[in-house]
């Protein structure tokens, strides 16, 4: 491909992981008025549980996918079975229509981003890289910020059924620009897909999914069900394993475990992904039940993380790429995230939105520097042959935990909150539904005059528990950082070191 082709292609896989990610968040302000219309509210949590499940499970499926078939061809399925899933999902008559749909969009969106990433490690030199990721980790932090606001937009000024429709133009452009201008290598490999592994890995994740997304609304009566889900999970995982250990091609091969860099760059992704999501979610309930601001303005405060994000990113990326350097990122990244997330702990009812914002600013400089660091340097330190599924795991782990962290700190908050309510307003703490004011379906104008000052404060002190929380997660984070080793980066691209050996692999 020309220099010019490269970066069409580029755009192309841009406007990809724009819609992977916008459909990560876009869908919680349309919740309420999908409800009223399809009158579903008691499965209403599977909209978003049927998108996540299948958006996970099939991340480590595409990687493995796409290093024996090639990218295109994966990206390509990927992205049309996106798009038929949001066409559907605008089309939905029914609750259960539109949590089946949203399955079949998630089924796609699986391999949206992981695939984009690994089409990113072809066409680009390691060391050129970083600059390109930074662009990307600028684009998927600004998009999925976006999201809520987006959704809020359309769903209010056209229909809920909007927010699946914008994908389609968004999906369309991105097929065209891929079918035209891509042209990747293609060394097809003979060996049979692990279709056993691929069903045990995804039979050991789902139950500890459902764990996760049930856990924090879970009466002492579902805990002897969910330790069972819990127990399967691990006995599937062990047999997983076992079978992968024998396997002559294996879905995730247990030997990338024995790259340090691999380990270090998924532990990190975990750790990252748990604390980013829990600040994303509770710092507007937090301004909205505390500090009192509207829903907009507490949404808006997002839009200062979201600014520092892309400037740390684009300009890690730019340093990296001249210098060859890329170690000292995640260490000073996960300082920086440490110091906003030690602000957000001071965060108390006194504070006001400004002290919300410089917290926010600087979470989001230190993520801006680690979030697509860790893709890198994992893809320069594995062969051509493994580089979609080792970029795939990278996403997977993001995924588990930020839908861990988030279950953990609803969990957590939830109980706490309960305490505190029952603590300042006694018998009365009772009426009032803590799990609906964590997630903003209750505010404090729709509370009793004479209780709003006990539930801010009661607010003020269970948020102080999600906050803390994220300190010990950013430790782990600057641990796992300071064990990341540092290789050489190198200056051609795969596209080049393979076409160089045979010309002929490009089709």
């Amino acid at each position: 491909m020309t220099r010019r082709q490269v970066l069409f292609v580029y755009a192309g896989v841009l406007l990809g992981m724009v819609l992977a990610s916008l459909d990560e968040t876009i869908v919680a302000t349309a919740l309420p008025r999908i409800v009223g219309d399809l009158h579903g509210l008691a499965h209403l949590s599977w909209v978003v549980t049927a998108y996540l499940l299948a958006s996970t499970l099939t991340v480590p499926l595409y990687g493995k996918l796409s290093d024996i078939f090639g990218r295109k061809g994966l990206f390509l399925v990927a992205i049309s079975i996106f798009l038929a899933g949001s066409a559907l999902s605008g089309l939905s008559q029914s609750m259960t229509q539109l949590i089946i749909f949203r399955g079949i969009q998630g089924l796609g969106a699986g391999g949206v981003v992981p695939v984009a990433q690994a089409i990113i490690g072809e066409i680009f030199s390691p060391r050129e890289r970083f600059r390109y990721q930074g662009y990307s980790g600028a684009v998927f932090a600004s998009s999925s910020i976006i999201g809520p606001l987006l959704g809020g937009y359309l769903t209010d000024t056209f229909s809920w059924r909007a927010i699946f429709y914008i994908n389609l133009p968004l999906g369309a452009l991105a097929l065209f620009v891929i079918v035209t201008t891509m042209h990747l290598p293609v060394q097809r490999r003979e060996h049979p897909i692990d279709i056993v592994g691929s069903i045990l890995l995804m039979a050991s994740v789902t139950p500890l999914l459902l764990v996760t997304v049930w856990a924090g609304s879970a009466t002492p009566g579902d805990w002897p069900g969910l330790i069972g889900l819990i127990l399967t999970g691990l006995v599937v995982a062990g047999i997983f394993v076992v079978v992968e250990l024998r396997a002559h091609d294996p879905i995730l091969p247990l030997r990338l475990f024995g790259n340090s860099i691999f380990v270090v760059a998924n532990a990190a992704s975990l750790l990252i992904g748990a604390a980013r999501l829990g600040v994303t979610i509770y710092l507007p309930v937090f301004l909205q039940g505390v500090i009192g601001k509207s829903a907009t303005h507490s949404g808006a405060v997002l839009i200062p993380l979201l600014i520092s994000w892309t400037a740390a990113s684009v300009t890690a990326g730019q340093i990296i790429t001249r210098t060859g350097r890329y170690r000292i990122w995640p260490i000073t990244g996960s300082l920086t995230c440490l110091a906003g997330f030690g602000l957000l702990s001071r965060l108390n009812i006194h504070s006001t939105a400004g002290d919300a914002v410089i917290a926010m600013a600087v979470i989001g400089l230190g993520m801006g520097q680690m979030f697509q660091t860790y893709v890198v340097a994992t893809q320069n330190a594995v062969p051509r042959t493994e580089l979609g599924i080792a970029t795939a795991s990278i996403q997977f782990f993001r995924t588990i935990g930020a839908t861990f962290g988030t279950a953990m700190f609803g969990s957590f908050l939830t109980r706490r909150l309960t305490t505190e309510l029952a603590v300042r307003l006694g018998g009365s703490g009772q009426d009032i539904n803590s799990s609906a004011l964590l997630a903003g379906t209750i505010g404090l104008t729709d509370l009793p005059a004479q209780t709003v000052q006990a539930v801010r404060l009661a607010l003020a002190a269970s948020l102080h528990t999600a906050f803390v929380m994220g300190l010990p997660l950013m430790a782990l984070a600057l641990v796992a950082a300071l064990a990341l080793k540092e290789l050489p980066l190198r200056t051609t691209s795969y596209i080049q070191e393979v076409t160089d050996a045979d010309p002929t692999v490009v089709p």
